[in-house]
C-alpha cells in the first residue's frame, strides 16, 4: 500500500533550486536511504515528507490517519525538560499516558549512554540531545519513521543496536545517513538526489553502486554514439545541403535533434591534491600520558611513538576520552602527567568535532584565504584558494556567500578544506564522517591513501575505519588504550577471540599477545613475529599474479571499446556491463592479494627475479 506520494516537487533555498519537478513515493515496509552531496536538499526533503515544510510547487499526498515519527537533524526541547521527560513521546502523538513508556525509555537511554536521567536538557551536549530525540522518535507509535542522521553521535555498539532495531521494525523508514555499512545492512531502496531530480534504486547501498555505475556507463556510451553521428551530420550539412526534398528535410531535422540533445552531466566530485609539508625524523612521541577529571580517569599511562606513515584509529564509547587525547596531542588540553614530544618539522592539522574555527559571518573565500592564499603541489605548481574551493564543490557564486548560509555538511567540507590548505604533515581527524556526504568521504579516503604523513582518526564509522586505518587503539577498562592491528573488522574479530579466550584460526598465540601491546620508545621494533616461508599457494600466486592482473586490465580496456561500439544495443551493453563489474571486482581482489604478497616477499627477503 502506498503511504506517501509527492508529484512535481519543486523547491528552492535562497538562490539554489533543490528540486525541479521531482517525484517520490513510499510503500509499506519499505526502508529507504536518502543520499546525495551536501547542500542538495536531503534534510529539506525529509522536512517536506514529515509535513514540517511546504514545497514551493507540487503536491504531497499521504495516507489517511498516517502516523509519522520524525527525527530532525538538530532537535530542540523546552529548557525545563530533564533527559527522561525529553525522551518520552509527546501526549499528542499517543493514545495513552506518556509515563506508560517510561520503562522502555530508560532502557533505550541506557543503551545510548544516557544515564543521568534527571539532568536538565540544557546541560547536555548536542550529541546527547540527538540521542534523546532518537529515543523519543523510536518510542512514538509510527507508520513511517523519518530519521535525519540518526547514526551521528553513536558509538559502534549503539549503531549496531540501532541497526538491529530498524531492521526489525514494521514501520516504513526514510533515513539520511552517511554510514555505508549501516545503509547496506538496513535499507532495501536507495534514493539519490542529483541535480534537482530523485533517482530510485530498489536495492541496498552495494546494489546502488553497481546500478549507478551501469547507468552512467550506458549514458556515456550513448553520448559517444550521439557525438559520432553528430559529426557525420555536421559534415553532411557543411557540404551544402538544401531543404528541397522531403528526404533532405528529414535529414536536417535529425541533425537538429542530435544537436539539441543535452549530454549527460557528470557528477562533480571533490578533488584533493595530496599536499603536505616534509616530516622529519622526530614525529609525535607520547610517554606515560595520564588524564583525569575528578575521580574519573580518561587516559591511564599511555605511551606511543607515531611512525611516519601511521594510520591510526581511536575507538571507544562516547565520553571515554577520545577527543581529549586528540586535544592533548594538539596542545589545547594539558595532561596530568607524562610528556609529549613534537618534532620541529611537525605541522598538525586538527579537524575537530565542533567546527571550532568557523566564523559564521565571514565570506567563504575569506575564511579559506585566512589559512593560505594558495598551496604548492608536489610538482611545484600552485593552486589558489579559489581554485581549491571549486574542487571542493564551492563554485564562484558560493565563494562570496557568508558561511552562515551554508548547510551543516557544507560547513564541515569547508572546515576540512581550510585545514588542508595549511599543508599539514600530521592529520588528527575527530569524527570526520559526521555531516560529510558519501561522495566527499570517498574522495577524502582516496586523499588519505596518498597523504605523505601521519593520520590519526577518532571515528565510530566502521566502513571509514576499515577503509583508512591500519592500527586501532581501543579504550577499555579504567582509561587503558589497547592496541590491535588492522582496521575495525580486524579489531572486532581479535576482540571477540580474546573475550572467548581463544586465538583466531591460524594465528600464533604470540601474535595475538603482541597485537594488544602498546608501542613505546623502548619496544616499538621488538616482538614482531614473522612467517618463515610462503605457503605453497602463496608461492604459486606470487609467481603468476602480475600476469593475471595484466590480462584483467587488458580485457577491461577491450570491454570499454566494445561498449562504445554497442551504444544503441542495450542487451549487449547490459552483458558487457555485467562482465565489466565481475572483472573489476576480480581485479580489486587480485590487487589486494598482490600487495599482500609483495609485502610478505619483502619481509621474507624473496626476490622474484
Amino acid at each position: 500500500m502506498n503511504l506517501i506520494t509527492t508529484e512535481h516537487l519543486t523547491h528552492s533555498y535562497t538562490e539554489r533550486k533543490l528540486f525541479d519537478d521531482a517525484s517520490f513515493s513510499l510503500n509499506e515496509q519499505e526502508k529507504v536511504g536518502i543520499i546525495g552531496i551536501n547542500g542538495t536538499g536531503k534534510s529539506t526533503l525529509l522536512k517536506i515528507l514529515a509535513g514540517k515544510e511546504e514545497p514551493d510547487e507540487g503536491t504531497v499526498i499521504m495516507g489517511r490517519n498516517l502516523r509519522i515519527g520524525y527525527l530532525p537533524q538538530n532537535p530542540v526541547f523546552p529548557e525545563s525538560f530533564d533527559a527522561l521527560t525529553a525522551a518520552l513521546p509527546l501526549a499528542s502523538d499517543i493514545s495513552g499516558d506518556p509515563m506508560d513508556y517510561e520503562a522502555d525509555a530508560k532502557s533505550m537511554l541506557t543503551k545510548l549512554g544516557i544515564t543521568k536521567l534527571s539532568q536538565n536538557i540544557t546541560e547536555l551536549s548536542g550529541g546527547q540531545r540527538k540521542r534523546i530525540a532518537l529515543v523519543r522518535t523510536l518510542l512514538t507509535p509510527s507508520d513511517i519513521l523519518i530519521l535525519d542522521e540518526p547514526t551521528n553521535h553513536l558509538d559502534s555498539a549503539m549503531a549496531e543496536w540501532l541497526e538491529n532495531f530498524l531492521k526489525n521494525t514494521k514501520s516504513a523508514l526514510i533515513m539520511i545517513t552517511h554510514d555505508r555499512y549501516f545503509l547496506d545492512s538496513v535499507v532495501n531502496r536507495i534514493v539519490e538526489i542529483d541535480k534537482g531530480k530523485l533517482y530510485s534504486y530498489s536495492c541496498n547501498y552495494l546494489g546502488y553502486l553497481e546500478r549507478k555505475a551501469q547507468r552512467e556507463e550506458i549514458e556515456m556510451a550513448t553520448e559517444r554514439k550521439r557525438q559520432s553521428l553528430l559529426r557525420v551530420e555536421i559534415a553532411w550539412m557543411q557540404r551544402g545541403a538544401r531543404a528541397r526534398s522531403t528526404k533532405q528535410k528529414a535529414h536536417i531535422a535529425r541533425y537538429e535533434a542530435l544537436r539539441d540533445t543535452k549530454a549527460p552531466v557528470r557528477d562533480n566530485s571533490v578533488e584533493m591534491a595530496s599536499v603536505s609539508s616534509r616530516l622529519g625524523k622526530t614525529t609525535v612521541e607520547l610517554e606515560h600520558i595520564t588524564k583525569s577529571y575528578g575521580d574519573r580517569t580518561l587516559i591511564n599511562d599511555f605511551s606511543y611513538i607515531f611512525l611516519r606513515d601511521d594510520r591510526i584509529g581511536i575507538i571507544g564509547p562516547n565520553g571515554c576520552g577520545k577527543s581529549t587525547l586528540m586535544k592533548i596531542i594538539d596542545g589545547t588540553v594539558k595532561p596530568d602527567t607524562g610528556t609529549i614530544t613534537i618534532g620541529q618539522t611537525v605541522k598538525i592539522g586538527y579537524f575537530s568535532q565542533e567546527n571550532e574555527a568557523l566564523e559564521e559571518n565571514m565570506r567563504v573565500i575569506d575564511y579559506v584565504r585566512s589559512g593560505a592564499e594558495y598551496i604548492r603541489q608536489p610538482d611545484g605548481s600552485l593552486i589558489t584558494a579559489s581554485a581549491m574551493l571549486e574542487r571542493f564543490l564551492f563554485p564562484g557564486d558560493m565563494q562570496y556567500a557568508l558561511i552562515k548560509k551554508l548547510s551543516g555538511g557544507e560547513k564541515r567540507r569547508l572546515y576540512l578544506l581550510r585545514i588542508l590548505m595549511e599543508a599539514p604533515n600530521v592529520l588528527f581527524l575527530d569524527e570526520p564522517t559526521n555531516d560529510l556526504d558519501i561522495a566527499t568521504l570517498t574522495i577524502l579516503e582516496d586523499y588519505l591513501d596518498h597523504f605523505d604523513g601521519i593520520v590519526a582518526v577518532v571515528s565510530h564509522d566502521r566502513y571509514f575505519l576499515d577503509r583508512v586505518v591500519r592500527r586501532i587503539f581501543s579504550y577499555e577498562e579504567d582509561g587503558h588504550l589497547v592496541q590491535y592491528e588492522g582496521g575495525y573488522t580486524d579489531y572486532l574479530h581479535a576482540k571477540q577471540a580474546k573475550e572467548a579466550a581463544i586465538t583466531p584460526s591460524g594465528t600464533d598465540s604470540t601474535v595475538t599477545e603482541n597485537a594488544s601491546k602498546t608501542i613505546n620508545r623502548s619496544n616499538w621494533k621488538d616482538g614482531q613475529t614473522h612467517k618463515k616461508k610462503m605457503t605453497y599457494q602463496e608461492q604459486k600466486d606470487f609467481e603468476t599474479i602480475e600476469e593475471d592482473i595484466q590480462k584483467l586490465e587488458t580485457r577491461l580496456e577491450e570491454i570499454d571499446e566494445e561498449m562504445g561500439r554497442a551504444a544503441s544495443d542495450f542487451v549487449r551493453l547490459g552483458k558487457l556491463s555485467e562482465e565489466k563489474e565481475n572483472l573489476s571486482q576480480e581485479l580489486e581482489q587480485k590487487m589486494e592479494r598482490w600487495m599482500y604478497l609483495e609485502d610478505l616477499a619483502q619481509e621474507l627477503g624473496i626476490d622474484k627475479n
